[in-house]
């Protein structure tokens, strides 16, 4: 994280704190204030993913007092600079630490899922099992396909699931994460796979959602319903 962008988190946090001595004083009633209370809760939790979660609210509320009351500014900016800069430094120093932990885990976790029985493991690593077999068509790297799923993490937190929202999604075959590329040209029509994803063969230590930890092994149930693409769905 930059000092910049610390330094501008900090900020915006502080507007939705300034002024206020507990969270009893704050009214959310004008648009404006339930505005400044979603800025000040997105930040909070940006923050505390990162490292952060033992800012000190009062000194950042002071702060924020100071510099509207165009006050003179209590810590010199080489104190500052310095601050953030060995916040910085912890918290990549604890991301390293818990990105290192999940992949450990992963690995584990993979190692003794392929033991069970029914479990297949593919050259690449990715693992799968057959849920529901059927005989239809298999799908080619350039098809579009008609999907039911369900994503977990390996402790069973779902992430995201097709079958919540209860309508299943249209996709490229080839314009997904690597494992899915790989299982759904597996798969035929009809059948229902449980897909154990590599971190590698997901989204690695690039982590597109809180939800989904960096090095996170993912687990998918994925029912291929159909294959869109004209020319497959004629040599069904």
């Amino acid at each position: 994280m930059k000092k910049h962008r610390l330094a501008a988190a900090v900020a915006l946090v502080g507007l939705v704190l300034a002024g206020c001595d507990s969270q009893t004083s704050v009214e959310l009633e004008t648009p404006a204030q339930k505005a400044s209370y979603g800025i000040g809760l997105n930040m909070g939790k940006s923050l505390a993913q990162e490292g952060m979660d033992d800012l000190d609210s009062k000194a950042v509320a002071q702060g924020i007092e100071d510099a509207i009351g165009k006050k003179e500014q209590r810590l010199k900016d080489e104190e500052l600079i310095e601050a953030f800069a060995f916040l910085q430094k912890r918290a990549e120093e604890r991301m390293a630490a818990m990105n290192e932990e999940s992949a450990k885990a992963g690995k584990k976790f993979l190692e003794d899922n392929a033991k069970r029985e029914g479990v297949v493991t593919t050259e690449s690593g990715l693992q799968y099992e057959v849920l529901t077999k059927a005989e239809g068509a298999q799908p080619k790297a350039n098809d579009v396909v008609t999907v039911h799923y369900e994503g977990k993490l390996t402790d069973g937190s779902v992430f995201d699931s097709s079958i919540e929202r209860g309508s299943p999604i249209d996709l490229p075959v080839s314009g997904v994460i690597p494992g899915w590329v790989e299982g759904l040209q597996l798969m035929h029509v009809g059948e229902k796979y449980k897909l154990y994803i590599p971190s590698e063969l997901a989204y690695g230590e690039q982590s597109p959602t809180p939800a989904i930890p960096a090095n996170s092994v993912l687990v998918f149930e994925l029912e291929l319903l159909s294959i869109k693409d004209a020319g497959a769905s004629a040599e069904q």
